[in-house]
């Protein structure tokens, strides 16, 4: 006997508008208002706000504004508890109790699939606290502000949220996107240099792989970037981010494929962070594993000289190194787990399926290949250390 199968098949829309503005928190600004009052689904949903601690600190007056525009506005939100500051950077994905305690406070304000979290920081908060958001009750809807250049262009306004574990970057997380995304340019403000010229290495990257006129935008203005002219600063975030969520909504943005064209320079960069211990930061890292996949792709005989040496000179005019000394320990042996070669097999294991790495055939032009010749990327390293 036989039974027939059961087929299922459906689609489900997602969307989301990445905002653009100043001083989010102004009494005088409706933004925040507005996109909760679009997105709501009943009288005066439940909010919980969780803060950076880099940025509560660079901002001191940020808790109180908040508590003073959710009482004005009580009658679109309300806020379920004063914000809660968590610790920012690497550390609140590295370690678990801080998922933990998000999922606490959750719990135990009764915050439910139709109240909001809205996570304010940089990047690796804003994965946590998304990471949070979607695992209870299966999903709580969630806003993110990133106050950061790399999250600003980059990370905060995609749909992947994560933790790391066993070593490893983002093993734990899911595809979760969020109600929407509000860019508050004066956060760039009370960025560090370095936290300032970070953010740049995602825009390097996107550029290369998709609009050469990206690329020379980014090579003509270098060192007004790099001196922390805003006009500039904003025409970047605002044409990165464009092409980061374009990029998402065309084809796979839940990576069932093998395909990630927007890592290119992550499979070293992702590496070279653990094995730094977190000494070199996220942007820092891309900014080497681009260089590294742009050296490499003139060595296979893809880019031309001129063409890499444009590239080295741009990322070295916004002040990145090129080069870290764990990027050469254990280049003897692939299969130790402190080989920068060993990236390879652990970025392949993320991605599933084949490796898939993307290289530059000329600049604004990426192609995906499933071969790295081990040897070749050694010489890439060498390269580096010359320059």
């Amino acid at each position: 006997m036989q039974i027939a199968p059961i087929y299922q098949q459906f689609q489900i829309t997602f969307k989301y508008t990445v905002h653009f503005t100043e001083g989010l928190f102004n009494l005088s600004n409706p933004l925040l208002r507005n996109v909760i009052l679009e997105d709501r689904t009943e009288e005066a949903p439940k909010v919980l706000f969780v803060i950076d601690h880099h940025v509560a600190e660079a901002v001191p007056a940020l808790v109180s504004d908040i508590q003073a525009y959710s009482q004005q506005n009580a009658d679109a939100f309300q806020l379920v508890t004063e914000p809660v500051i968590i610790p920012g950077g690497e550390q609140c994905k590295n370690d678990p109790t801080y998922v933990q305690q998000v999922l606490d406070i959750i719990n135990d304000h009764g915050i439910d699939r139709h109240s909001y979290i809205i996570v304010i920081g940089g990047g690796a908060i804003l994965d946590m606290v998304g990471y949070a958001a979607s695992i209870a009750h299966r999903g709580i809807r969630h806003i993110r502000i990133p106050t950061t250049v790399l999250a600003q262009d980059d990370s905060g306004v995609g749909v992947k949220n994560s933790i790391n574990a066993f070593g490893k970057k983002n093993f734990l997380g899911c595809f979760t996107p969020p109600n929407a995304v509000i860019n508050d340019f004066n956060f760039l403000l009370t960025l560090s240099d370095r936290e300032w010229r970070a953010g740049i290495a995602e825009a390097i990257k996107v550029a290369l792989i998709k609009d050469a006129s990206f690329f020379q935008f980014i090579q003509e203005n270098a060192a007004k970037l790099a001196q922390r002219d805003m006009a500039a600063m904003q025409y970047l975030i605002r044409r990165s981010a464009e092409m980061h969520v374009q990029h998402i909504g065309s084809g796979d943005p839940f990576e069932k494929g093998s395909s990630r064209p927007l890592d290119f320079g992550h499979w070293s960069a992702h590496k070279i962070e653990p094995l730094s211990n977190y000494r070199i930061r996220h942007g820092e890292a891309v900014a080497m594993g681009i260089a590294l996949d742009s050296v490499y792709s003139h060595l296979i005989g893809w880019l031309t000289e001129a063409e890499v040496n444009q590239i080295i000179s741009v990322i070295k005019a916004l002040g990145f190194e090129l080069y870290a000394t764990e990027m050469t320990s254990h280049l003897d042996d692939a299969s130790h787990p402190d080989s920068l070669l060993h990236g390879l097999q652990e970025f392949r294991e993320h991605l599933g399926g084949q490796l898939t790495i993307m290289l530059l055939e000329k600049i604004g032009y990426g192609v995906e290949v499933h071969e790295i010749d081990d040897k070749l990327v050694i010489e890439a390293i060498k390269k580096l250390q010359t320059y």
